[in-house]
């Protein structure tokens, strides 16, 4: 597979990458450890973004994130390894992503979330949840190969 064109390397695109980039890396400090890294694999599994799944999974299994919690993202709703917290940001992570399908983000699920987040918490990861979803788009609109990410190689 080849991309329609090298999203990154045109200066456009790259300038546009860099500051979504500078933007989803000033709310890792906002959420607590972990978190953000669910919800980038779970947007982009929804999506069925390589890139981001290639970059996410690796970058989470480096961070010291287990083989198991990273494979059962996609069924987290059964999973036992995770928080409540974790399951609401997922949550909202699914509604936020599915907008799409016409339900919104539904009270319940925004609840749960304000139950477990204070309001910094909520605006990191509603914010994380936007910017995954842009850059998902971006690669699956350009058609970008996945795979030959290594952990740490965009900083």
């Amino acid at each position: 597979m080849e991309a329609r064109i090298d999203y990154y390397a045109n200066p456009v695109g790259a300038k546009f990458a860099k500051h979504l980039t500078s933007a989803a890396r000033s709310l890792e400090a906002a959420l607590p450890e972990g978190i953000g890294g669910l919800v980038t694999i779970r947007a982009s599994q929804i999506n069925g973004c390589g890139v981001c799944l290639d970059m996410h999974t690796k970058d989470a299994v480096h961070a010291g994130e287990t083989a198991v919690r990273v494979a059962l993202v996609g069924a987290w709703r059964d999973a036992v390894v995770y928080t409540e917290a974790e399951k609401a940001a997922l949550a909202l992570t699914e509604a936020g992503t599915r907008l799409a399908d016409g339900a919104g983000v539904p009270e319940d699920v925004w609840a749960d979330a304000r139950k477990h987040f204070d309001d910094d918490e909520l605006a990191a990861l509603v914010s994380l949840i936007a910017s995954i979803n842009a850059y998902n788009r971006l690669n699956a609109i350009t058609q970008t190969p996945a795979g030959n990410y290594t952990p740490g190689q965009w900083g």
